[in-house]
């Protein structure tokens, strides 16, 4: 049900709310009527003459909130409990239904609550101090609107807020409205937001300066960016990975590459390690750029650094761009390298190597790489499993693929009909037909054959192949002997 207008809400008889006392229009529907009534009956059984704000907020919050038809009501009760002369709202009350405004997208109303909020100040303000809690409302009402986006209503909110604290606003509330500023492209209040900032004497923190530098880079502003990077440390903030981060990102998408590497560099020496969207944005920056080459060499130097490398990195972005120039033993070297210092690849980056080499037809290398890989405990998907195994068979190994095929399921690779038919087609195309005749029986263990008759025809095709096999090898040794000396003489 939507709510009703507030103007019907008017004056109130006794304590509680009578139907009578409500100022219904022309038109009322039997449904708002009903539901009045019920909460005409609701506030009478458990609000009782006198109550205080923390009868008010139990009744709010555990009565009216889960009530099926009556939880859009919370604002009237709010406000027909401020009717009553002895009755004074608490930052309590006051805090609850500003939340619950905002939980349920009834934003409009929150300025009037705050300025109910400061017409008639909490009981617990003491003189000219007003209460601790009423930073914490405003706060969270603000962060409300910059959520939303809308800049104008926060920064009436703070306006108002200034007036009604102690002291100065903290420098959170600052920051939520510059992030507001920064996202909704207003980069110039921002900075004039920033310097009021400092002229209110607030003392800027590492959210400060990285959202102001975020700002100056969407705008490409980018010496204004490394001026007030070095500023951090003047004000005695360090950087954080994050500023580092946005600094490299936007000096990158401005294609100063040299710059962006520079800040990478000086993030090293300062000691502030690399998290895995660092090296995405460093590396995968370069490569994007056609500069793969120097991502290898950074990554390699950086490897050669003690805990500079993040664990979980796996250079799929230097890999993957090697793979599209056909770089592929560029790209097994330093995956071998990183592997051998502890980092591990990723399936996904073994699995882009394993098809380039299948494509390259170096299928020694795939092998060893797949066995690696099971004895490393990563298990590449079955589709690329597969391949390589129709790769081996097709060039005459079939036993290669057979002892991949037995290396994996040790490891817990779960092999389908498709595996089983690629090895039971190699061997029986090579006229091994005992060792075919095996994995078909294991077709069969599996479930992999519905009855008896496609398991008859299928060990028939291999016998046939394996004659026919032998028949061709005695061709070939009685054309080899005819064609011999000693058989003309």
């Amino acid at each position: 049900m939507l709510p009703v207008p507030l103007k019907r809400i008017a004056k109130c008889k006794g304590n509680h709310l009578q139907p009578s006392s409500l100022l219904k229009p022309s038109l009322s529907s039997p449904s708002e009527d009903h539901s009045l009534a019920q909460l005409s009956q609701l506030l009478k059984l458990h609000l009782k003459p006198t109550f205080s704000p923390k009868d008010l907020l139990s009744f709010l919050k555990k009565k009216l909130y889960h009530h099926p038809t009556l939880n859009c009501f919370d604002l009237y009760v709010f406000h027909w409990a401020s009717g009553h002369e002895w009755f004074t709202h608490d930052h309590s009350t006051y805090e609850w239904t500003v939340k619950n405004l905002a939980r349920t997208d009834r934003f409009v109303d929150i300025p009037q609550i705050l300025d109910c909020m400061l017409a008639h100040p909490c009981p617990c303000s003491q003189g000219i101090f007003s209460c601790p809690h009423v930073e914490t409302i405003f706060t969270f009402a603000i962060n409300t609107f910059c959520k939303l986006h809308r800049l104008d209503e926060a920064m009436v909110l703070f306006s108002n807020m200034r007036k009604a604290i102690d002291g100065r606003p903290s420098v959170v509330v600052y920051n939520m409205l510059l992030s507001c500023m920064a996202k909704c492209r207003r980069h110039e209040s921002a900075i004039e937001f920033y310097a009021s900032m400092l002229q209110d004497k607030v003392k800027p923190d590492i959210f400060t300066f990285n959202i102001l530098v975020s700002s100056y880079c969407r705008n490409s502003q980018f010496d204004s960016a490394i001026k007030l990077f070095k500023e951090m440390r003047t004000k005695g903030c360090v950087p954080n990975v994050v500023t580092f981060n946005t600094l490299i990102q936007g000096l990158f998408r401005d294609r100063k590459m040299k710059e962006g590497i520079g800040i990478a560099y000086e993030m090293v020496e300062l000691g502030c390690g690399f998290t895995v969207v660092s090296l995405e944005i460093l590396l995968g920056g370069l490569c994007r750029e056609g500069m793969v080459m120097d991502a290898c060499e950074i990554l390699h130097e950086f490897s050669s650094k003690k805990g500079v490398l993040p664990q979980g990195y796996d250079c799929f972005c230097i890999v993957n761009a090697l793979c599209l120039q056909k770089n592929v033993e560029k790209g097994m070297e330093i995956v071998g390298d990183l592997w051998s210092k502890g980092h591990a690849p990723s399936a996904v980056v073994c699995i882009t190597l394993l098809e380039e080499l299948r494509k390259l037809g170096k299928l020694d290398v795939a092998c060893t790489l797949m066995e690696r890989m099971f004895n490393e405990g990563i298990l590449p998907d079955i589709i690329t499993f597969n391949c390589l195994l129709q790769c081996l068979c097709d060039v005459g190994r079939a036993s290669d693929a057979n002892r991949l095929k037995i290396l994996g399921s040790r490891k817990g690779m779960k092999v389908d009909a498709s595996t089983l038919h690629i090895l039971v087609r190699g061997f029986s195309h090579e006229g091994r037909g005992r060792e075919g005749l095996l994995i078909l029986d294991e077709m069969l263990d599996k479930g992999f054959i519905s009855d008896l008759a496609v398991y008859n025809r299928l060990q028939d095709g291999i016998n046939k192949n394996m004659l026919l096999k032998q028949t061709m090898s005695f061709d070939d040794v009685l054309i080899s002997l005819e064609a011999s000396p000693s058989a003309s003489r």
